[in-house]
Parts: C-alpha cells; structure tokens; sequence
C-alpha cells in the first residue's frame, strides 16, 4: 500500500530475511544499522580508526549496545588514493578483533568483513565473520563468490569504479544510476551462478566509490530505481566527502549531513545503513521508520 501525503508519495520497503552461516536478520520493517570499525591507521575518518585491537573490540561492543545489528570489521582502507596491503598484514589487524567479538558480541549482532580478498575472507569466517563485504563487487577477486557459496556467509556487492588509487580520477558517466544497477545486476548474477544463496546477497551502489558529488546525489535522488534488483539495499553515507561539498566542511562537522542522507536514504528504500556514529543515527533511523511505517514501536 502507498501511502499519500499531499503529492509525496511514500513506499514501504520490501522486506527481506537477510541470511549468513545460520543467522538471520529480518530487513524491511525496522533499518539495520551496520557499525563501522577500521582497524586501519588511514581511514578518512580519524575517529572511526581503532589500530589497537582492544579498542577496537571495546568500540564493536558499544556500538552494539546502541543499536548496531552489524558490525563490519575493515582491515584495509578504501579511502581516495589509499594504498594496498598485503593479505597478512590484513589479517594481522581484522582476525584478533573478529574472534574476541565472536566470544563477547550479543546475540543477534552479525559480524562483517571488510575485504577485496578471498584468502582474508576465509580467515576471517573461520574466526567467526557472518559477513563478507567486498567493496569490488567481486572485481577484485572472482573467487570470493565461491567462498561465500561455499561457506553460506552474507554477501554485500557493492559497486566502485576503478579502484580507491584511481576511482576520484575524473568519474564520468552517461546515466550513474542505470550503469550502477546494471553493474549490480551482473554481480547478483555472478554470485547465485556459482552458488550464492539469493536471500544472503545484499547490494551497495558505492556512494564516494568512483563517484563525483553530483554522481552521489542523483543515486540517493533516485535510490528507488535499484529496487528492482530485488535485493536488500545497504547505503553509506556516513561522514564522506561529498557532504563535505555540500555543506563546506571538514569530516568531523558533517553528523547532521550524515543524517540527512540517511533519512533520505531511508525513505528512497535503503535497508541498512553503515555509519560510524551508531548512537546518533540510531535516533534518526528510529525516527525515519516511524515516518515510512505510520506508528511508533515500543
């Protein structure tokens, strides 16, 4: 049903059972808040860095506390111009997080991998991830949708074009939008030929990720055309540096921005959001689900 205020329409969102490794998380009625954790000393965002793993963990905790239903633990930066690093030393940052969290982590909170790599998504499954967030669409490594298959872990696909040393170089599209969705759908088709199950797939259409801000705002704008790609949606906003233009300032000032586009992100269908601040945008969330489902969850 639509409901109709004035001439604004707004859609309830299709709702999902999100399946990973024998856990589920049901999408649609409530937003899933995905806490951010980079165990990285490089991030964009200076806050949201956690290069000692005890904090790291202390941090994952809290966030669950506030509401996080996913916490995606990153062990490689994916900023602008951000360099590689080797398997190892990615799996020297994200495996000591990811098995402590796996011991204290509430139940019901699902934990993500942030990787392009295969040989670090296995790791990080067997330390107890549900999750595997490729950034690459399964660009970078093919052989990350077998693993998934093989392991029945979550799959988020998410779009970027280029890759973080290149991708802020001069992006240019005829239609974002269409060439985003189109991109998406391949992956989709990529992954459930080889054995993805289709209610563990999740798609991202990579806002910053080879994106001007312009790209940026037309994908949220017409957020709904990726709907019929018939997955749950996950979109991150949080802090990036198109806000940035928008508004004219620094990482540290764009909460509020964040939060605008997460309410907008919400209403245009988004089913999870990844965000750094998991308490504040809980609110907003809250909020925005009340908006879209006309009544107020005790």
């Amino acid at each position: 049903m639509t409901t109709t205020i004035g001439a604004t329409c707004i859609t309830p969102r299709t709702r999902y059972s999100l399946r990973a490794r024998g856990r589920s998380l049901e999408l649609g009625h409530r937003t899933a808040i995905v806490g951010v954790i980079n165990v990285t000393p490089d991030s964009f965002f200076g806050a949201s860095r956690y290069t000692d793993p005890t904090r790291a963990v202390a941090a994952a905790l809290d966030m669950a506390c506030a509401g996080a239903q996913i916490i995606d633990i990153g062990g490689e930066s994916t900023r602008p111009g951000a360099a590689r690093v080797s398997v190892e030393e990615e799996l020297d940052r994200v495996l000591p997080v990811i098995s402590e969290l796996r011991e204290k982590i509430p139940d019901g909170v699902l934990l993500s991998v942030d990787t392009r790599k295969s040989k670090v998504a296995e790791k990080a499954l067997g330390g107890g991830a549900d999750i595997v967030n490729d950034v690459s669409g399964l660009v970078s490594d093919p052989g990350m949708a077998e693993l998934a298959a093989g392991s029945g872990a979550g799959l988020v696909l998410m779009h970027m074009k280029g890759t973080p040393q290149t991708m802020q170089h001069h992006p240019s599209y005829f239609d974002v939008v269409l060439e985003v969705k189109e991109f998406l759908g391949r992956a989709i088709r990529q992954a459930e030929t080889v054995g993805v199950a289709p209610e563990s797939i999740v798609v991202d259409p990579g806002i910053g990720f080879g994106k001007s801000a312009e790209h940026n705002l037309q994908i949220l704008n017409r957020l709904r055309d990726l709907t019929s790609l018939q997955k749950p949606l996950l979109i991150g906003t949080s802090r990036k540096a198109f806000i940035g233009r928008v508004l004219g300032v620094g990482p540290k000032e764009r909460l509020y921005g964040t939060a605008a586009t997460l309410a907008a992100s919400i209403i245009g269908g988004a089913h999870l959001v990844r965000v750094h601040d998991v308490a504040e945008m809980a609110q907003v969330t809250r909020m925005t689900d009340a908006i879209l489902n006309k009544r107020v969850e005790e």
